[in-house]
């Protein structure tokens, strides 16, 4: 039995060779109370549970097969990965399903959400592009690596699903951030969007887009409407305290009061549920992951594993940020789902296996030095 013992924790060892402990840790605490806080938001459904731990078994192997490939590979095959996560982001607009468009491959068994693949393709592409190039980056490389950002993002606009594209687009501009562009490019890009804005309003937004901008500004103007979901999730938020009702006692959810419970707003559910203590707890993780891997970022030692697990550590921040703000009605409701705790196999998937590539930069740091 010993030998048994000490052959499968030798094996468990090499295994986890290329993985961050540190991260793999918070990640697992994430997964575990996303795993508790869904069960509860969906009535005790076993069945959703298991689904979604699938998910996050699968997740986690593509984290473990990432984090073993040294990031020379994976600079190597970034072209490739890039044009291979465009093609059923084309599928989609031809064959997609959705509520409001075409944002789901219907693959039989699973439904897959292409555009999320890009939350890690698009920071990889970009950051090999801006790796060949000396840094900080020039006028036409700049334009150039714009053009790698506006492509994905068109397409997913064209969907529609303005979250997914606005978080897509961020991913890819925070490499250019990180390669040293000045702040007055962003500025001058945000009054870009500011000036195009009545364009967008009476050209481009569907209806329920409108509406979901109109309902952020005065949710009590439609309160049995459009102002539904955001006046549930803050009653839910409010009604946590600072312990919350505790793990299955929640009634926003089980008296079917907030919408979406399991995905957009599974959020408020942990607040009602576990209050500001459970609130903080899980925020406090979410921090550690960021700064983890803004930190693998600082101690790699080239160009393109920098940019890219930097990126990937601030666009999780944003992710965390922009669903936050919306289940508290700081921003309009656009979609967003929280990391590891909402519902959902395509986001769990590419946000573990996006965590892979950052392993990989600080497994492989002293070999790939250069």
């Amino acid at each position: 039995m010993s030998l048994i013992l000490r052959w499968l924790l030798d094996l468990l060892l090499r295994l986890a060779r290329t993985l961050d402990l540190p991260l793999l840790g918070a990640l697992l605490a994430l997964m575990g109370i996303g795993l508790a806080v869904l069960y509860s938001a969906a009535d005790h459904d076993a069945g959703l549970v298991l689904r979604q731990g699938a998910f996050f078994v699968a997740g986690l192997g593509a984290m473990w097969l990432l984090s073993r490939l040294p990031p020379a590979q994976l600079r190597y095959w970034t072209p490739v990965v890039f044009v291979a996560a465009l093609v059923p982001l084309l599928l989609v607009l031809l064959i997609g399903t959705g509520k409001h468009g075409r944002h789901w491959l219907d693959l039989g068994v699973v439904y897959v959400q292409p555009a999320e693949l890009l939350k890690l393709a698009l920071p990889m592409m970009v950051a090999w592009y801006l790796d060949r190039q000396r840094l900080p980056p020039r006028l036409r490389h700049v334009l150039i690596a714009g053009a790698l950002i506006a492509a994905p993002t068109g397409l997913i606009l064209l969907q529609p699903d303005f979250g997914t594209a606005m978080l897509v687009a961020i991913s890819g501009a925070f490499v250019l951030y990180l390669a040293g562009l000045s702040w007055w490019w962003f500025a001058a890009a945000l009054g870009g969007v500011a000036a195009a804005a009545p364009v967008a309003w009476f050209w481009l937004l569907k209806p329920y887009q409108k509406d979901r901008i109109l309902t952020f500004l005065d949710p009590e103007s439609d309160p049995l409407g459009t102002g539904w979901n955001i006046i549930q999730s803050k009653i839910a938020i409010g009604a946590g305290g600072l312990t919350g009702k505790g793990w299955g006692q929640g009634t926003q959810s089980h008296l079917n009061y907030l919408p979406e419970h399991t995905t957009d707003f599974i959020f408020a559910v942990l607040s009602e549920e576990f209050g500001w203590a459970g609130v903080a707890t899980v925020l406090a993780l979410y921090l550690f992951v960021v700064g983890r891997c803004l930190w693998i970022a600082s101690q790699a030692r080239d160009g393109y594993s920098r940019l890219l697990a930097g990126a990937l550590g601030l666009a999780l921040c944003v992710y965390v940020v922009v669903n936050g703000g919306m289940i508290a009605g700081l921003l309009p409701v656009v979609g967003v789902p929280m990391p590891l705790l909402s519902y959902g196999g395509t986001s769990a998937v590419s946000l573990l296996a996006g965590l892979g590539v950052v392993m990989a930069v600080r497994a492989h740091r002293p070999i790939y030095a250069r």
